[in-house]
């Protein structure tokens, strides 16, 4: 099950990500911050781009060849980018004003709603096992959610939670946009070029933002703080989302198992917030952390032994 395997190392990599983006926005503005995430993830891919178009001979048999699509994909991979920005603005600016360990369990909720869809939608079916995984990672989920309250963080009326729920359904219309783009359509579009695209056409989305709602208020908001773990943010989701979305084209990938297994990716940053940032209520977060842990051992075994 390799395409499972890759599942764990790209949620390894996303909690990194989580956490570099926790250090470049506090008592930061946001929106440059985000912008120069693109911007870097662009540095990287734009170049593949051009050396895949016009030398293909290049990188034509190596992992970094982006293949050519049809406009009609390019039209679908804009409409990605639509959707993944949003749930980026929105998962960044509650980041900004919620604990990065109150943040990940409600983040966590994305493949609950990733699941509904995959049965809805692609037909997935989940063995006794999956089905376990599921509802130990939904009960810690939700245990996590009460420590929150502890903290006077309530969910019902702090529009940064609301925020940040409004984020990861993006997140899960995004994931499940992400299978049929991948394996569902009769002409598949390669992951490389699913990443590569729909991170130039966020650089000019991004950048439009930049200009017509930042700039004009950028003395009067918080002012934008250059720090090295900028960066670092392009990398590791670069690193998380390569790596995903060549689990999804493995054949047999099934997304509402990834999805489920990248939020894992909250064991990384639960860990660091806590030795990095200093974060609170720490043992009752820490069990239902080991419940979400308990509830991939399952869904690793369900599909280790077939349904």
């Amino acid at each position: 099950m390799v395409w499972l395997l890759m599942a764990f190392a790209s949620a390894t990599m996303l909690g990194f990500y989580d956490v570099n983006k926790k250090l470049s926005l506090r008592d930061n503005a946001v929106l440059p911050v985000l912008f120069l995430n693109i911007l870097f993830c662009c540095a990287f891919l734009i170049p593949l781009i051009g050396i895949s178009t016009y030398a293909p001979h290049i990188l034509q048999d190596t992992p970094f060849y982006v293949a050519p699509i049809t406009w009609q994909q390019h039209l679908l991979i804009f409409i990605k980018s639509l959707i993944v920005l949003g749930a980026w603005i929105g998962g960044y600016i509650a980041l900004k004003h919620l604990p990065l360990t109150v943040v990940g369990p409600i983040t966590s909720t994305r493949p609950v709603l990733v699941l509904v869809g995959a049965l809805l939608f692609f037909g997935e079916t989940l063995n006794i096992y999956q089905w376990v995984g599921v509802i130990v990672t939904v009960i810690a989920i939700y245990m996590m959610g009460l420590s929150g309250a502890r903290e006077g963080i309530h969910f019902r009326n702090n529009r940064w939670v609301w925020m940040l729920g409004i984020s990861a359904v993006l997140g899960a219309v995004s994931a499940l946009f992400d299978k049929y783009l991948m394996s569902s359509l009769d002409d598949k579009i390669p992951p490389l070029a699913v990443l590569s695209w729909y991170m130039t056409y966020q650089l000019i989305e991004m950048g439009l933002m930049l200009l017509v709602l930042w700039y004009p208020q950028h003395k009067k908001t918080t002012p934008f703080q250059w720090r090295w773990s900028i960066p670092l943010i392009s990398l590791f989701i670069i690193l998380a989302d390569f790596i995903y979305f060549t689990a999804l084209s493995q054949d047999g990938a099934m997304i509402s198992v990834v999805s489920m297994v990248r939020r894992s990716s909250v064991l990384v940053s639960f860990t660091l917030g806590i030795f990095l940032l200093r974060e609170k209520n720490i043992k009752r977060k820490a069990f239902a952390l080991s419940l979400i842990l308990l509830g991939m051992i399952f869904l690793y075994i369900g599909t280790q032994y077939g349904r």
